[in-house]
């Protein structure tokens, strides 16, 4: 094969040489099966010279330290051929989407790359094919942008001249072959018939019975008992502002998520209503849905009874996909990128750009900002002024959520709502299911935080202004959305009039800019500015990469007249957007005759979210600027924070937490909700006092400050622990010398054979120990990948994990939170040392408030629980659990299972140990 000598015509698919790459392995496949291993310096020269045929360009060009190359890369081709399709960004993903056989080594995987060419181009062109888009309008505007793969479709598709004459154009607009939603009537309240526990074990046994393809289940007398225990949160709610609390611990391996299915499905059947299911991440909310195909198999029913619910900023927005596409023409670098998101547009069930059918290798793929962009963002979206309304995701599935049986939102939103009392609904939920519910603690301490900075005043700015300079956003803003409702309202239109003028003390775009030259602009720039100087004093490290505070007390020279500056600033905005807020909501009343039903809607919602939006978060600001000279009221921590990433600073201002975030979050549950499951594995401490350990479990879910007391319930895992799994400390490796730490990490992969987790407490003790192993475990035929390192979302990654039994993951706390990797592709679990909590300012508040040593070896014991809970997920599962942390106290030992000894040994005895144990299996 000669890699240096130049095509003598125009390079084709043809052509294209498949390459695949390991940590230190390049091979080349020919097309006539010519096998070459290759140097960096040969594939860098030949990736210059020839599009190769490759899975994932970008990251390719990223290991051969390149710029992006042109190159016919295979994810690509699959997007376009089967948009929405679930696919692992691997050769050996391709194989298993596409029924090819699976690969072992890079020649095999080479060989996958050339059969997933000729399986798509056959699937594309495949008679009676039903498409959701035009497939030749789309490939043919492309390839006029260069994209490799368009002559190739083209041909496929039997166009090979492109469309009809008028056809490219119409082809398109896929907006308009989106599904509409109709305005329905709204839903009466439920009813509050009980569920009896026998109707949870009826429905859990049908439901167990159910043929699900890829999914097997078998009666559990432990799964049955949590179902019957959770019926109590169904019952009619007994007196005013006292819901029906159940705190149910599940062991891992009981199966709670049908546990708790099945009363809340009986409850929304027989009451006509709906159940709530919220989760702490995005991958267990799909598994959820997954889960509800045993109940709803036909999927026409499904849609109807089964909503999954995330934050409007996770939904592609229709008018921004819209403005893209019509840009083609004139930006044709996006008509690559635009053209897959508008095929995977017209396929996508929900319009979820974080999860569900949306692959997110197209993200690394594509580039941010022809993916995630075209989700709504604050201050876009018009509402029903908007075109494609009837069409819009959000809104269809804020209206098929009303009607479903079930919700599957994520704590984020259903905390959001809470706070707002109600969000994008007139009244909250009644009943709840908090599944992750050791995470409600921090769920809350998000929704309920004030935060004075330069980012959350601009994005206020941008909410109030819209875009204020052109080609910076399409942002229309509160007078493009009010403009025709208050037009001839005199009152309306001098009060829109001072928000907007009122909206101009927020921090404008370039705000970071002036304040990193001193050049501040206006109050709140003055404001941030002492901010950043309190900061710089009173800390160490300011030319750092980390984030940085300080407490508030004593404030530097000109921060206290900077703030009262600002907080009289604030009040010429707060006024105005409250009355604004009235004069809507007055309009209601006084033209309910006139008012059509649109209109009616609009007008309501924009009185809401000004106030919402508008009112508290304003008053929230002036309360925290208030409250500077004196001392912050004692439910809360405030502190200034200068936040960076890597040395820059992304954010400057002045925090407010309140110490116990629960607090709020169940005064503002206590009143709507009838009743509530908070459930978890790991809801309990592990001290061994029983009441200690459930007092823990109460106080972190804010069901110690609800009226009547929470229903306890524990249902022990069936897994044998003692048996199937090792517990060991080491203790001669010294946890801040990286290279003991990574050897041992190198060292103990390689006994088991790859399947290895490593988790670790700081990223940049990840990336340290990731360079240092990358290539020995290469070499020894154990891929290693790695957060934070690799270009891919935590969820891929786990993916790509999942899928390899040899392979080995380092991650942080969202890959120790996310993973379900049963079976023998997680078989050891490496922790670099014990996982305390950060010690910084609102830390230190919360220790003082909840007993200091108690509450931090609380913490560790969680996260220490956590991670063990996702060594074994089935009954035949085996794993090895290591903590390279020889200062591991004793006390900690409850996070792990009753039965499970822990072991103090040295390194050269666990890595022997983990290769005899897994052997052994």
């Amino acid at each position: 094969m000669d890699l240096t000598s130049a095509p003598d015509r125009p390079f084709a698919l043809d052509d294209a040489l498949a390459l695949a790459a390991g940590a230190r392995r390049i091979v080349a496949l020919s097309p006539d099966g010519e096998v070459n291993e290759l140097t960096p310096a040969q594939a860098k020269l030949l990736v210059r010279r020839q599009p190769p045929l490759v899975c994932h360009a970008r990251a390719l060009a990223r290991r051969l330290g390149l710029d992006p190359f042109p190159a016919f890369d295979v994810l690509e081709l699959f997007a376009f051929v089967l948009p929405a399709t679930f696919c692992v960004p691997t050769p050996r993903g391709l194989a298993e989407a596409l029924d090819l056989p699976i690969p072992d080594g890079l020649e095999a995987d080479a060989l996958v790359l050339q059969r997933a060419v000729r399986r798509l181009l056959g699937t594309l062109g495949a008679p009676g094919r039903e498409e959701k888009s035009d497939p030749v309008a789309f490939a043919w505007e492309m390839g006029r942008a260069g994209w490799p793969w368009a002559p190739a479709v083209l041909a496929a598709l039997g166009k090979p001249d492109g469309p009809d004459s008028g056809g490219a154009r119409a082809g398109l607009r896929v907006w308009t072959k989106l599904k509409e939603w109709e305005n329905e009537p709204p839903e009466p309240p439920p009813a509050h018939h009980p569920v009896e526990p026998m109707e949870a074990r009826r429905r859990l046994a049908e439901m167990l019975s159910a043929s699900v393809p890829g999914k097997v289940a078998e009666p559990r007398p432990q799964q049955a008992d949590y179902a019957s225990a959770v019926t109590a949160a169904f019952a009619p709610k007994a007196q005013a502002d006292a819901p029906n609390v159940v705190l149910a611990e599940a062991g891992t391996g009981v199966g709670k998520t049908l546990g708790y299915l099945a009363p809340s499905t009986v409850w929304a059947e027989k009451n006509g209503g709906t159940v709530w299911i919220s989760t702490y991440t995005r991958n267990l909310q799909h598994q959820i849905d997954a889960e509800l195909d045993r109940l709803y198999p036909d999927p026409a029913t499904k849609a109807r009874k089964v909503v999954l619910r995330k934050g409007r900023e996770n939904y592609l927005c229709v008018l921004n996909l819209e403005d893209a596409i019509r840009a083609m023409p004139m930006q044709p670098h996006l008509a690559v990128p635009v053209g897959l998101m508008a095929r995977w547009a017209a396929a996508t069930r929900e319009g979820d750009l974080t999860g569900g059918d949306f692959p997110g290798w197209l993200v690394d793929l594509l580039g941010r900002g022809t993916t995630l962009a075209l989700a709504d963002r604050r201050g876009e979206c018009i509402y029903s002024a908007c075109d494609h309304y009837s069409r819009c995701f959000i809104e269809r599935g804020i209206r098929r959520a009303r009607k479903a049986d079930v919700v599957i939102a994520n704590h984020a939103l259903v905390m959001v709502q809470a706070a707002l009392g109600g969000g994008e609904e007139p009244t909250l939920p009644t009943r709840y299911v908090f599944d992750e519910g050791h995470h409600v603690f921090d769920a809350a301490d998000g929704a309920f935080a004030g935060h004075l900075t330069g980012r959350e005043t601009q994005e206020l700015r941008r909410w109030l202004l819209g875009a204020e300079e052109s080609g910076r956003g399409r942002a229309r803003g509160l007078k493009r959305r009010l403009e025709d409702l208050v037009a001839g309202d005199q009152e309306a239109e001098a009060l829109l009039d001072a928000v907007l003028m009122g909206a101009r003390v927020l921090a404008g775009d370039g705000w970071a800019a002036r304040l990193a030259a001193d050049n501040p602009n206006g109050p709140l720039e003055r404001f941030l500015l002492g901010a950043r100087q309190q900061v710089y004093t009173r800390t160490q490290g300011t030319g750092g990469p980390y984030s940085l505070e300080a407490d508030k007390a004593y404030p530097v020279d000109g921060l206290l007249e900077a703030a009262e500056e600002l907080e009289r600033a604030l009040t010429r905005l707060s006024e105005p957007i409250e009355a604004l807020s009235k004069r809507l909501a007055q309009r209601l009343e006084d033209e309910a005759a006139e008012l059509d039903s649109d209109q009616r809607r609009r007008i309501d919602a924009l009185s809401r979210s000004l106030h919402r939006r508008g009112t508290m978060t304003v008053e929230g600001w002036r309360a925290m600027l208030r409250a500077l000279p004196a001392e912050t009221p004692a439910q809360f921590v405030d502190w200034f924070a200068v936040e960076r990433v890597e040395g820059r600073i992304l954010d400057v201002g002045l925090y407010r937490h309140w110490i116990d975030p629960t607090v709020p979050f169940a005064e503002a549950l206590a009143g709507p909700a009838h009743g509530i499951v908070v459930t978890s594995a790991t809801l309990t401490d592990g001290t061994g006092d029983t009441a200690q350990d459930w007092q823990a479990a109460e106080d972190r879910c804010g069901a110690s400050h609800l009226p009547r007391p929470a229903v306890r319930a524990q249902v022990p895992s069936p897994f044998d622990y003692a048996n199937r799994t090792r517990v060991m400390v080491v203790n001669d490796v010294r946890k801040d010398d990286l290279g003991q730490v990574s050897a041992a990490y190198r060292e103990l992969f390689m006994a088991a054979g790859g399947g290895g987790l490593g988790l670790f407490t700081a990223i940049s003790r990840l990336r340290g120990v990731y360079d240092r192993i990358v290539d020995p475990l290469d070499a020894a035929g154990l891929p290693l990948h790695a957060q934070h390192v690799d270009p891919l979302d935590v969820s891929t990654l786990i993916d790509i994990f999942r899928g390899t039994e040899h392979a080995c993951l380092l991650g942080t706390d969202a890959v120790r939170d996310g993973v379900d990797v049963p079976g023998r592709s997680l078989r050891l679990i490496v922790f670099d040392r014990v996982p305390w909590p950060r010690p910084d300012i609102l830390h230190r508040a919360r220790r003082d408030a909840f007993g200091r040593r108690r509450y931090e070896d609380m913490i560790a014991r969680l996260r220490l629980k956590q991670a063990f809970g996702r060594l074994v997920r089935r009954a035949d599962d085996t794993g090895v659990f290591v903590l390279l942390d020889p200062m591991m106290p004793s006390r900690l030992f409850g996070a792990f299972p009753e039965g499970v000894e822990v072991k103090r040994v040295g390194l050269k005895e666990a890595v022997e140990t983990t290769g005899e144990f897994l052997r052994g299996w």
